[in-house]
């Protein structure tokens, strides 16, 4: 079984906050996999069902951020996990609005669920940092991550979201890259070729007989070529 953790805080208060990001991605993932009804287990909401091969249970700690690691501790313990099994979710103040970066292991660099983690099941579980931007100064930073996300977001969100459920089954099989892959395809998908001519751009020449090489086009208005021979030419002259 994988544990796939949203990190966030409970109460419609804080639904829409970026720091609740963690919690709307595993939303997603439940949403469009069809997962379970969410129920109450391990000071927490759990939702189970299927990404691919693989069993998968979502969790949404209810112990408020700071304390999120009390409620994942549980969970591991009852499934007898380890913190490989364990993919975090949670908002990324040094990515840029949208990106998203996977990782295994490393520091908690000051996020207070992490921090929360890090205590009760160590730091050798996985994460998908999901960018938020930075506010610019750190005394801002508090006020930010607990406001909503601005209305001229949502269109980077919902595709970050969308991403995140495409690619979640590869996510729980291990395969990060593809993973990546879905959500680039949701964030920046490749442009199409529609045969329409850009704005500004060249005229598409209409379809029909090849020019043959070395074959030139006579000018408007140009003299017909002189087909004469130099005897009739010379003849002509005098008459």
């Amino acid at each position: 079984m994988k544990l796939f953790v949203g990190l966030g805080n409970p109460g419609a208060k804080y639904a829409g906050n970026r720091h609740n990001i963690g919690f709307m991605a595993v939303d997603a993932i439940a949403a469009d996999h069809g997962f379970g009804p969410w129920k109450a287990r391990f000071r927490g909401l759990v939702s189970e069902g299927r990404l691919g091969g693989e069993q998968v249970m979502l969790l949404k700690p209810e112990t408020f951020m700071n304390l999120s690691g009390q409620s994942v501790g549980e969970a591991m313990r009852f499934y007898k996990l380890t913190p490989a099994d364990v993919m975090v979710f949670h908002d990324e103040l040094d990515l840029a609005p949208g990106k998203l970066k996977v990782k295994q292991g490393g520091g908690h660099a000051g996020h207070n669920g992490l921090r929360s983690m890090h205590q009760h099941i160590g730091e050798a579980y996985g994460r998908v940092r999901l960018g938020i931007g930075h506010p610019g100064h750190k005394d801002a930073v508090a006020n930010y991550v607990l406001s909503d996300f601005a209305k001229a977001e949502q269109g980077w969100l919902d595709d970050l979201l969308r991403g995140i459920s495409d690619g979640a089954a590869h996510l729980a099989e291990g395969d990060g890259a593809r993973f990546l892959n879905m959500v680039a395809l949701r964030v920046a998908p490749p442009r199409t070729s529609t045969g329409t001519r850009p704005e500004g751009g060249a005229k598409p020449k209409p379809e029909g007989r090849a020019k043959p090489e070395g074959e030139a086009k006579p000018e408007a208005g140009a003299a017909e070529p002189d087909t004469r021979n130099a005897l009739q030419r010379l003849a002509d002259r005098f008459r």
